[in-house]
């Protein structure tokens, strides 16, 4: 990403959120509903109901960032609870999501068989 301030934390509004919104209505949703700090250095990941495409909001030093990611094929495998507390995951968790991964991953690769072609 563009910005210079480290992540501290990412934060998921789980189940589907209205992505008309911009930094104002995003931001709002994040102090009101979350009671967070939008202008801490976490990042707030929102997503629509079809669950192809995301929103990033982002503080950083004197503005925020908006990020946008739209998927032309498949899904992001995001949690359906809808809560008024948002959740928290862990910046491999994050990258996992961005790929089209589930949160909850027991193993990182796959298991090879070991055959050897003679």
């Amino acid at each position: 990403m563009l910005s210079k301030t480290p992540i501290q934390r990412v934060y998921l509004a789980a189940g589907a959120t209205d992505l008309r919104k911009s930094i104002d209505g995003l931001a709002a949703i994040v102090q009101m509903s979350f009671q967070l700090d939008p202008f801490s250095s976490n990042l707030f990941v929102f997503c629509n109901r079809k669950r192809d495409k995301l929103k990033i909001l982002h503080w950083d030093h004197n503005g925020f960032w908006l990020y946008y990611r739209r998927l032309e094929k498949g899904v992001f495998q995001w949690p359906d609870e809808q809560t008024t507390k948002p959740l928290s995951i862990s910046p491999r968790q994050f990258n996992w999501l961005l790929d089209g991964l589930p949160l909850e991953q027991k193993q990182a690769h796959p298991k090879m068989s070991a055959k050897f072609i003679i």
